[in-house]
């Protein structure tokens, strides 16, 4: 199969090509917003991961996110339209639903996105559904959630550093869950939905097999370094108060950063398991471990 592949420069991208070149044709390029363009497309399939992520220094403009999320999304869908290729597949995101989650994520949640990541990727994704499918053509719509894996230098990687250099967790009365995903995984589901036909057109979640609380990750990670957690239970009121002086006065720990470490956001993936037949490949503590063990290296 001929797969086009925006965005294939990052994190997601660069592991896509190399998991789907083993036996496809996978041509990686690079667009950007320019109005009224077209794109010439010749390929079987195009996978979408071109766009601006969520920024979280806070110094993006908004119009950014709605040419490079919305804008450059539609100029590629109505290129596909009109193309001989085959497959559409549009990486979306949670934040495109929800920026927190009560329960469980699924599919039927009525989008409500709160940031300007959100809203452009959630209007892409109407922009996307409310078109009319010629015949022998699929569209899909993924929203994963937190992705992680080998050489991402993400959030995982400051709570390694943490544990690393032997500090302790302070955060261990606060309970929650979370979903994240494993690169292994979103490379497999979307290498099935490329080569079965029967997947349905639709908007699916991608997610490990089961949530992992920020206390487990923890755990996980002590056992990756060989280091005995230490972890404070100082109560969560304390906690709250310390990260609203931090808004004022600039400290590491502020609201915003102790939601993201403490919030509760599990996602259901039963919809795209139950459409591929099979199991994901990894398992959720299985490919944490595998992103923990892969930071001793960077």
């Amino acid at each position: 199969m001929k797969i086009t592949i925006t965005g294939a420069s990052g994190f997601v991208g660069t592991n896509l090509v190399n998991y789907l070149s083993i036996s496809n044709r996978v041509k990686p390029i690079s667009i950007r917003y320019v109005p009224k363009q077209q794109f010439e497309i010749n390929a079987d399939a195009i996978i979408h991961l071109a766009g601006k992520a969520h920024d979280l220094k806070k110094v993006s403009k908004p119009r950014d996110y709605y040419e490079a999320n919305f804008e450059l999304t539609k100029q590629l869908f109505d290129s596909f339209l009109v193309s001989e290729a085959s497959v559409f597949i549009f990486m979306s995101t949670v934040k495109a639903v929800a920026d927190e989650v009560k329960g469980i994520l699924s599919e039927d949640e009525i989008p409500n996105p709160k940031t300007h990541y959100g809203i452009a990727k959630h209007q892409a994704e109407e922009y996307i559904l409310s078109k009319e499918l010629p015949k022998g053509k699929r569209v899909y719509v993924l929203r994963p959630c937190m992705i992680h894996g080998p050489g991402n230098k993400g959030n995982l990687n400051l709570l390694y550093q943490l544990v690393y250099k032997g500090l302790p967790w302070p955060l261990g009365d606060f309970q929650n869950e979370r979903s994240f995903l494993s690169i292994e995984n979103l490379c497999f589901v979307i290498q099935e939905i490329l080569i079965n036909v029967t997947i349905s057109s639709g908007v699916y979640q991608v997610s490990d097999d089961k949530s992992v609380s920020t206390n487990a990750l923890i755990q996980l990670l002590g056992i990756s370094l060989g280091k005995k957690n230490r972890v404070f239970n100082i109560p969560s009121s304390c906690i709250k108060g310390i990260a609203r002086l931090g808004d004022y006065l600039h400290l590491p720990l502020n609201s915003e950063r102790l939601q993201k470490l403490t919030e509760n956001y599990v996602v259901s993936n039963q919809k795209i398991v139950t459409a591929i037949g099979k199991p994901l490949p990894v398992k959720a503590k299985e490919g944490l471990l595998k992103t923990f063990n892969s930071f001793k290296k960077i």
